[in-house]
């Protein structure tokens, strides 16, 4: 089992502040077990990986 890192959850946290703000709802939210990447969904087409270190971007 992987476990997201302290600035994956930092980046998490306010992604989806920003997500839920402009009204989209969140769907997905997945740990990549080969990469240890966070893919998350929001609305039906923004999508996002957020790296172990924090950053993120649109895929």
């Amino acid at each position: 089992m992987i476990i997201p890192t302290a600035a994956q959850l930092f980046t998490y946290f306010v992604l989806s502040c920003w997500a839920t703000k402009m009204y989209l709802p969140i769907f997905i939210v997945w740990i990549d077990e080969r990469t240890g990447e966070v893919f998350f969904l929001a609305g039906e087409e923004t999508a996002i990986l957020i790296f172990s270190n924090g950053l993120w971007s649109f895929v």
